[in-house]
């Protein structure tokens, strides 16, 4: 049986609900929503144990649900920290797998703190190990983080094939979880491309696969895309609202402090589509503060492209506001977030002060995800900090 092939009891989904494989040993039982802070609190607790016992395999995966509740929480230099620890016992257990479940945290911790070279090392690297490893779980999960990766960085021509692919293996596994984030990100790109009605149709699918499956994770973010949708399409603000609140709330049952600050920026996106600006500053305020602590680059981006462009509009001085896209951009393109800082331009003229100064030529992106995890994966003693 071929790998792609193999179901494991996690991605059989035989109740239909939503599985955490993150959650892994005696953290096993944990739901896909439970409280972060409890999921850490736990996980501590369990990683103590095992590393008094000795118990290599169990130190790995009790590290595993540490550096992603961490990671969630906003908390990224302790989720550096207990991915590497993780790493470094799973190596030294010789478990494939678990190495892999590591490298694929660290990759994503890589990704949301903009690091997209790094990211796509390690979760190339997490997708070879999770194939040597028989694991299919993590595999998949570390294709997806690579697809991920090129689609925030914007380039859809590369990823959405992958995208795709995975959707299609994820239905026939008929793993919810998986279904639900590759509809959504797929949704994405056609939102961001223009095309709304097929956008809202696919986070419309996703939210009713994710209450189906109980996993409120995937139904706030299905919801806050499709607040997008309707205040971007329609202008219907308060059905927007509706759909945000709701996010919110589940959001906030389980701490999720990156979703909620991004729930934060897009109601600051609906307002100021609405014209309601000195609201929308407010909230683009409210949400840089929350990136900036977490030292998550593309929310803090986004936050601050949308709080120039309310502060526009409230009468600020145009060769200021020129001057702060004008950075703005800069740090896009240094970053790699390709699609963002078009954004910029685009506010640029919407504005009336563009063009902007100093044109900055699109940088090239860090690698093309799908090539990325079918080239010959790196030696795990060559990733950075982990000799």
């Amino acid at each position: 049986m071929g790998l792609t092939e193999q179901v494991t009891a996690v991605e059989a989904g035989e109740s239909g609900k939503a599985s955490a494989p993150e959650y892994q040993g005696a953290l096993g039982s944990l739901s896909v929503n439970a409280s972060l802070t409890d999921v850490l609190a736990r996980g501590v607790e369990e990683l103590r144990a095992a590393e008094s016992a000795g118990d290599l395999k169990e130190t790995a995966r009790c590290s595993l649900a540490v550096a992603e509740a961490c990671r969630r929480l906003g908390r990224t230099a302790e989720a550096d920290q207990a991915w590497k620890a993780g790493y470094r016992a799973a190596r030294a257990a010789g478990d494939a797998a678990a190495m892999a479940w590591a490298l694929w945290s660290g990759g994503t911790l890589a990704r949301q703190r903009g690091a997209f070279r790094l990211a796509y090392r390690l979760l190339a690297l997490a997708a070879e190990w999770g194939e040597r490893g028989g694991d299919v779980v993590v595999r998949g999960y570390s294709l997806a983080g690579l697809a991920e990766t090129g689609r925030i960085q914007g380039d859809y021509a590369a990823v959405e094939e992958l995208h795709e692919q995975l959707l299609a293996e994820a239905r026939r596994r008929g793993e919810a979880r998986h279904t639900v984030w590759a509809l959504e990100g797929i949704a994405q790109m056609h939102r961001n491309t223009g095309a709304y009605d097929r956008a809202h149709a696919l986070f419309e699918e996703a939210a009713e696969i994710a209450d189906r499956a109980e996993d409120r994770r995937g139904w706030a973010w299905a919801l806050r895309g499709m607040a997008d949708v309707v205040s971007v399409r329609d202008g219907d603000v308060e059905q927007a609202l509706t759909l945000l609140s709701r996010a919110e709330a589940a959001c906030r049952t389980m701490e999720l402090r990156g979703a909620l600050a991004f729930n934060l920026k897009m109601r600051g996106n609906v307002l100021y589509r609405a014209g309601r600006y000195d609201q929308a500053r407010e909230l683009y305020t409210r949400a840089l503060t929350e990136f900036r602590d977490m030292a998550e680059p593309r929310g803090t981006a986004l936050s601050r492209l949308g709080l120039a462009k309310a502060r526009a509009r409230l009468g600020r001085d145009s060769a200021e506001t020129a001057a702060e896209l004008a950075v703005l951009r800069t740090e896009l393109n240094r970053i790699g977030l390709h699609h963002a800082r078009d954004m910029v331009d685009k506010a640029a003229a919407e504005l009336g002060v563009g063009p902007l100064p100093g044109p900055v030529p699109r940088a090239a992106a860090a690698t093309t995800p799908p090539d990325a995890y079918r080239t010959e994966a790196l030696r795990a003693t060559d990733v950075a900090g982990l000799r």
